[in-house]
């Protein structure tokens, strides 16, 4: 990046300083040294037109699987981190679901030194047991100490209740949220996707919405009453919904997010046996998506997240019921953010959710739009219309079912650590 940048004539929002307003940027070595409007007369620095576009705090994506260590044929921490910066995110929290499980400093302390040198920074979220088991707490102290901002036993729901209680509990101390993978696994083995009319016409076992539902009162019941902070991931049906909107109304601590493609599909998807219709929760039904979307709008879920869980071409080519759940979404999901709520939701709004909501639920300092601050920035077209194409992902997998999809809203650079990205999508 060059010494001396000058942003001119974007729209400045910034969701947590109420600012929304066009105006121009000037960014010297890094830092922002001048916010409105900036003479370019005599300028000797770069000047990027930015009429158009937004220019918002740098976004972060606190659901994302890079799979380092363990599984870097699917993706490593520098493909992740350059798809994360190709799809407009200056920040990402990678999942504990590794090989070796992100259970110890030392797996942390390999995150973040592979991560050191990145424009994207790279959160670690720590495993909430040893070995993922969910059986016997981590030391969550020496995770926070080493870098660890919030625990989780994501793709491996915690069944005992004693266990998430005492989690809870730990959590709490350290002020950090634990994040919940919410399923009962006793209604959903050799299941694949949502129970209803559209997994019986397909002769698929359902996932019902009930495996979901009852793990989050559950949960919702220990946060109430250990005082812990729980955070509902990709949240997908109507009840946990309502769940979650009750409980926040009661004064639990209680947050939630949700991926872009479970309010953007539902189950009809399947139909056509694509194998990246696959995830975990399942594309629920049109009554579940439109919950999802009111949620959103109503403030019940705070963030939007990607869950990219990257798998290889063999792993997905092959029948329906042996391929793995996940897609990518780090690239989709300013797209299909945008697309889905833009008539419906003020811009801020929407950037709130990537921006300051998923910082504050993190206890993380928020990037800002204001002078003296470090240049962190996500600057995007909300008009632009494009369609993904996978030799454009920089993902190491291209497993989505948004490829070809017209999407409106296209990520255009992200500075950060006085670097800039631009995108090439």
């Amino acid at each position: 990046m060059p010494e001396r940048l000058l942003l001119r004539g974007g729209r400045l929002i910034d969701p947590g300083q109420n600012l929304d307003k066009k105006g121009d940027l000037l960014i010297e070595n890094g830092t922002i040294s001048a916010v409105g409007a900036v003479d370019p007369a005599g300028f000797d620095g770069e000047v990027l037109d930015l009429k158009g576009k937004v220019v918002s705090p740098g976004w972060i994506d606190m659901h994302v699987h890079l799979r380092e260590p363990g599984r870097e044929d699917q993706e490593t921490i520098e493909s992740g981190s350059l798809a994360a910066a190709n799809g407009g995110f200056t920040a990402v929290c990678c999942m504990p679901n590794t090989n070796p499980a992100i259970d110890s400093q030392e797996i942390i302390q390999y995150i973040v030194d592979r991560s050191r040198s990145s424009l994207v920074a790279v959160h670690p979220i720590g495993a909430l047991t040893k070995r993922r088991e969910g059986k016997e707490l981590t030391e969550m102290l020496d995770l926070v100490e080493q870098g660890a901002v919030a625990v989780s036993d994501d793709h491996t729901p915690v069944h005992s209740a004693e266990v998430m209680r005492h989690a809870l509990e730990y959590a709490r101390m350290v002020n950090i949220p634990v994040i919940a993978f919410e399923e009962d696994t006793s209604m959903t083995r050799n299941a694949y996707m949502n129970e209803g009319f559209v997994s019986t016409c397909l002769g698929l076992r359902g996932i019902p919405r009930v495996a979901e539902e009852t793990m989050i009162a559950r949960d919702i019941a220990l946060a109430e009453y250990t005082g812990g902070h729980l955070h509902v991931a990709h949240i997908s049906t109507r009840k946990a919904v309502e769940l979650v909107r009750a409980a926040k109304a009661q004064g639990v601590m209680v947050t939630a997010e949700v991926a872009p493609h479970h309010f953007t599909l539902t189950d009809d998807a399947v139909r056509s046996f694509d194998t990246n219709t696959k995830v975990k929760p399942p594309l629920r039904t049109e009554d579940d998506r439109l919950a999802l979307l009111e949620g959103l709008k109503d403030g019940t879920i705070d963030v939007i997240a990607s869950d990219h869980s990257p798998f290889a071409w063999e792993e997905k080519s092959t029948e329906f019921i042996y391929a793995p759940f996940g897609i990518i979404g780090l690239e989709s999901s300013l797209g299909l953010a945008l697309s889905a709520l833009r008539d419906t939701m003020p811009l801020a709004d929407i950037i709130a959710k990537f921006t300051i909501n998923p910082y504050r639920i993190l206890r993380l300092e928020a990037p800002q739009i204001a002078e003296g601050q470090a240049a962190n920035l996500t600057v995007f077209d909300p008009e632009a219309r494009w369609q993904p194409e996978a030799d454009k992902l920089l993902s190491k997998c291209s497993n989505t079912p948004f490829l070809g999809r017209t999407l409106s809203g296209k990520p255009e650079l992200v500075i950060h650590r006085g670097k800039m990205f631009k995108s090439v999508l």
